[in-house]
């Protein structure tokens, strides 16, 4: 099968640089002109692919070549753009920045690479004029095999600046594409994780989108952009499609969501339907019972720790969570999902599942990691290997249990997380589309406990 859905990727040379404004603002313009716009981000955040989703109506997706594999990158990459005029990826961090000691994987560019996608470069151009050629020019020659087929100018503070910039860039032989001027920040707040998400300011974030739809409308060639996206090379590869299981009586399985709980990748809830289970979404901060039927509980990341006393005060769903958990049922929960199983976060009472405490701290702990099932659970047989990421400023006392879930290799060897009956909690985040089993596994686990 060969996907050829009109594609860019979004790029900066730094963070900071605008490529979040520029890509929401890019999908939130093109939809509006009636276009099926497909959102996809680059690496594992969370965050920003709830606002792609905010501007376009479909399910913000990640492509992480260090979590999945490069070879999934393409085939998600068409799951998801199914069916749409255009798709609009959004970079991570600087364009040829990947995962640490590993070259160019996970990188915006080796992603553009594997989509045969065109780049547009966002760069911040405060301060400097004709210097911007000579960036321009590094990036659009240092990997040859990465197509740079545009700039958008960004924090350009007059006319004559924009002169100065498109006259060094005309010389440089790289289109501009759009300018942006100087604006107040659109109001995009963030904290200890990087943006509020969507979830926790819904009314705000639909006036943010709309802000950054109308910069870029106004600032950038729209007709140029997707002419630039229609000429993507075609992609030879089939779409990602979740396993089915043979058609049994399906498994009720809560996911947790709503403003404590954002952090999903959208694959999950459709290898978990592919696999036989009954995807039911709960609040834990305004829902006190488990959906009816529950077989099976999915707490993935978010903010629990702003959320503390909310979620301690809620002790019928609490309490409903213990039982769960105490009866053997299959029980998945990551970073956040974790703290909310301890006995307590920041001295608030939490589920009791796992005796251990949870608080935050001032340190940050970033990173992908590579890890090994030490014990056989819900999730994985001992042995398995996966990839994950860590993203979290808080900590949980004692860091394993006695059969923990997993063994990690780097920033340094050890083991973490809880492996208890049926729960399997720790602060690793996962992708399962790496490792299709990992739902299979635990809709089974929810058909026989």
């Amino acid at each position: 099968m060969v996907t050829s859905v009109p594609r860019l990727v979004i790029a900066a040379p730094s963070s900071g640089s605008g490529k979040t404004t520029v890509a929401t603002g890019l999908m939130a313009a093109f939809a509006a002109r009636g276009l099926a716009v497909s959102p996809h981000k680059v690496g594992p955040d969370y965050i920003d692919p709830g606002y792609h989703a905010l501007a376009t109506g479909r399910a913000g997706r990640n492509l992480d070549a260090y979590l999945c594999g490069p070879e999934l990158i393409g085939p998600l990459f068409a799951h998801g753009a199914r069916g749409c005029d255009l798709a609009v990826v959004e970079g991570v961090m600087g364009l040829y920045d990947g995962a640490a000691g590993e070259g160019e994987l996970a990188s915006t560019a080796q992603v553009a690479k594997l989509l045969r996608a065109p780049v547009v470069l966002v760069v911040d151009a405060s301060s400097q004029s004709r210097s911007v050629a000579a960036l321009v020019h590094g990036f659009a020659s240092w990997d040859p095999q990465v197509r740079v087929g545009g700039v958008i100018l960004n924090k350009v503070a007059s006319g004559r600046h924009e002169e100065l910039l498109r006259e060094a860039l005309d010389a440089a032989g790289v289109p501009v594409l759009g300018a942006l001027r100087r604006v107040r920040q659109v109001d995009t707040p963030s904290r200890h994780l990087g943006l509020v998400p969507v979830a926790e300011r819904r009314a705000q974030a639909v006036e943010a989108v709309a802000a950054m739809a109308a910069q870029v409308s106004e600032g950038c060639d729209l007709e140029a952009l997707a002419a630039l996206a229609r000429s993507a090379g075609a992609l030879p590869c089939a779409a990602w499609e979740p396993p089915t299981a043979p058609a049994e009586r399906r498994a009720v399985v809560a996911v947790a969501g709503g403003p404590a709980f954002t952090f999903s990748y959208a694959e999950h809830a459709e290898l978990l339907a592919a696999a036989g289970a009954e995807v039911v979404p709960f609040d834990p901060l305004r829902d006190e019972r488990l959906p009816e039927g529950t077989r099976g509980l999915v707490i993935g990341g978010g903010f629990p720790e702003v959320y503390a006393a909310e979620l301690s005060a809620n002790e019928p769903l609490r309490e409903a969570v213990g039982a769960l958990a105490r009866s053997g049922a299959p029980v998945a929960a990551e970073c956040a999902g974790l703290l909310y199983l301890c006995r307590e976060l920041d001295g608030r009472p939490m589920c009791g599942v796992l005796d251990a405490t949870a608080r935050m701290t001032g340190r940050l702990t970033l990173g992908y990691r590579d890890a090994v099932a030490v014990e056989d659970s819900v999730l994985a047989a001992a042995g398995t290997r996966m990839r994950g990421h860590e993203f979290h400023r808080t900590a949980v006392e004692p860091g394993s249990g006695t059969a923990p879930a997993w063994g990690v290799r780097a920033p340094r060897r050890r083991v973490e997380g809880f492996v208890q009956r049926g729960v399997h909690a720790s602060y690793l985040h996962t992708h399962w589309a790496s490792e299709p089993g990992v739902a299979r596994r635990f809709v089974e686990r929810c058909r026989t406990s």
